[in-house]
């Protein structure tokens, strides 16, 4: 890949991932543009803010991606809204779904020569009868499946579409990613919440993933010719209760010590549902966070780590890392933090 003659576009370049992402391609020389929305929080990506091209607006602006997309050679396609609340639903398909169609329709027009889209491994649907997953599973509908899984899903079928009319694509799957960023979002939330003495811990287990290893396999990815894959990326299938003690373990803190059954995580979320209802307070779980939170998924990674000898940070490291940035970032009054690549 020419890198003086390339010029990539990401778009949620100010986001946990993205923020990553951004850093590795301006420290291996690239050329770089990406997409902030006005009130886009910094905090992620100071250091490099001067050393990247900024162009303001978001996905479902039409008028600003074309404006992004000017001279632009390769796509890494970030940009999403994770959330479980009902409220939510329209804003995920108009940012997830409606926003990729948008990217992708640019970037055919433009002529760009590849797009790295990353999805989510609930693009792939949950059904109980089907716990382990690799990149050969076909979506399933279900009842299992959120709203945020079932816009990743559709998000992902507009890319295979762009792809099919000639488009150059590769899509990566994310488990649950971890890693330093804003404390109050996303997983660093985990350190935040059992810092300050979550009591609980879910029966359920996921995949979980450095977020610099996500970043890497995106920019390997770039850089090859492969087109019309996709990975999961995924270090390690753990239990939450595991990853809870782990962190509390780091934190120096007292690990949660009340399991949530499946029968529990129903009520509970009934209970917080009530709760906003009455009294107008945020949810702390939510029907499909709560019922996400109980159920057992297994996510193979053979396909990631057979292309470019791809090795995965231990869960260990990861946690270890980012309790060390959450405690310093602690002591600055909750400053936002970035592990080094």
């Amino acid at each position: 890949m020419d890198k003086q003659h390339s010029l990539v576009l990401v778009t949620g370049g100010t986001g946990f991932l993205g923020s990553y992402l951004l850093r590795l391609l301006v420290r291996n020389g690239y050329r770089v543009r990406a997409l902030k929305r006005s009130s886009s929080r910094m905090d992620l990506v100071q250091e490099v803010a001067g050393r990247v091209e900024w162009v303001e607006g978001d996905v479902t602006d039409v008028v600003a991606l074309e404006d992004a997309f000017s001279g632009v050679t390769h796509v890494m396609h970030c940009a999403a809204i994770s959330s479980f609340h009902p409220r939510d639903a329209w804003r995920l398909t108009n940012t997830n779904v409606d926003g990729t169609t948008n990217v992708v329709n640019i970037a055919l027009e433009t002529g760009v020569k590849k797009l790295i889209h990353v999805s989510s491994i609930s693009a792939f649907g949950r059904a109980k009868e089907r716990p382990r997953l690799d990149e050969t599973s076909k979506w399933v509908q279900s009842s299992g499946n959120s709203r945020y899984a079932v816009s990743k899903y559709l998000s992902e079928q507009e890319v295979w579409r762009a792809h099919a009319e000639g488009l150059p694509v590769a899509i990566v799957s994310p488990s649950v990613i971890l890693g330093s960023g804003f404390w109050d979002a996303g997983s660093p939330r985990f350190f935040t919440q059992i810092d300050q003495g979550l009591k609980f811990w879910p029966v359920g287990r996921s995949g979980f993933v450095d977020v610099r290893d996500v970043a890497q396999f995106m920019l390997h990815l770039l850089e090859s010719d492969i087109d019309g894959e996709r990975y999961i990326l995924n270090a390690q299938n753990t239990p939450f209760r595991d990853l809870f003690n782990l962190i509390a373990k780091e934190l120096d803190v007292p690990p949660p010590s009340i399991k949530i059954t499946p029968f529990l995580a129903e009520v509970a979320w009934r209970v917080e549902w009530l709760k906003e209802k009455l009294l107008g307070l945020e949810p702390v779980a939510t029907k499909e966070s709560a019922r996400s939170s109980v159920s057992a998924f297994y996510y193979d990674n053979d396909k990631s780590r057979s292309v470019f000898n791809f090795q995965y940070r231990p869960l260990e490291e990861t946690v270890r890392e980012t309790a060390q940035q959450y405690r310093e970032g602690k002591k600055e009054g909750g400053k936002a933090k970035v592990l080094g690549i």
